[in-house]
């Protein structure tokens, strides 16, 4: 079972990894809080400016706010941000936040050659025709409305009703795999061996009705119901 402190040391070490094989710039370690009810929130430094990717603001100004407080676990080399919160009650994982905040502008990275490698390693995140999209993946059983809300659910480019239902909640290592497999591919590649692997899924939140229609399987094995 994927416990807070399991989830913790999970962030740590994809943290490290990561910057050992130069892909993270800058980082916030994990920290994990107790709450005045006992409930765990593993988290990261900044954590109190999350709410500025929810207000209806362009994009490039709620990504310049991350930025600038640094809000995020991870910044890698193009400027990409990650952003992981879990939270945890009674040993229970009741909610987690997942995003991934692409640069809205990579002029700054097309322009500056020395940043990458010669062979073009990070080419096919930097190339002029790529159009960012932030992507987040959220659990939140409170708000569940059977199809129209799932449980676990995928949302791009920050659209209100996009929710495209995922089979469970996603441990640190499969969002971040999907991360650098997706968008990051080429050093993904190259550096993957590197990169520890960590086992663990959660239990499936996947409803019948949700699985008749297009949906993301991230290995849960079971149908919630």
């Amino acid at each position: 079972m994927l416990t807070a402190n399991a989830i913790r040391t999970q962030i740590s070490e994809i943290t490290a990894d990561l910057i050992a094989v130069g892909l993270c710039v800058d980082q916030n370690f994990p920290t994990m809080k107790t709450e005045r009810d006992g409930s765990l929130t593993v988290s990261f430094s900044g954590l109190e400016n999350l709410s500025v990717t929810l207000k209806n603001i362009p994009y490039a100004e709620s990504y310049r706010e991350l930025r600038l407080n640094r809000s995020y676990n991870l910044r890698l080399i193009d400027g990409g941000v990650i952003q992981m919160l879990y939270h945890f009650s009674n040993d229970k994982l009741v909610k987690h936040r997942l995003a991934f905040f692409p640069s809205p502008d990579l002029l700054e990275y097309q322009n500056n050659s020395e940043v990458y490698e010669l062979d073009e390693m990070y080419g096919d995140v930097i190339a002029s025709n790529i159009v960012t999209s932030p992507i987040r993946f959220d659990f939140d059983p409170t708000a569940f409305d059977d199809y129209h809300h799932p449980m676990s659910h995928l949302t791009i480019g920050q659209y209100k009703n996009c929710r495209i239902p995922v089979t469970g909640p996603l441990s640190p290592f499969s969002f971040m795999n999907f991360i650098l497999r997706a968008f990051y591919n080429t050093p993904y590649k190259k550096f993957s061996s590197d990169v520890r692997e960590h086992e663990g899924l959660f239990e499936a939140t996947i409803t019948g009705k949700e699985t008749r229609h297009l949906h993301i399987n991230v290995g849960s094995p079971l149908v919630a119901a």
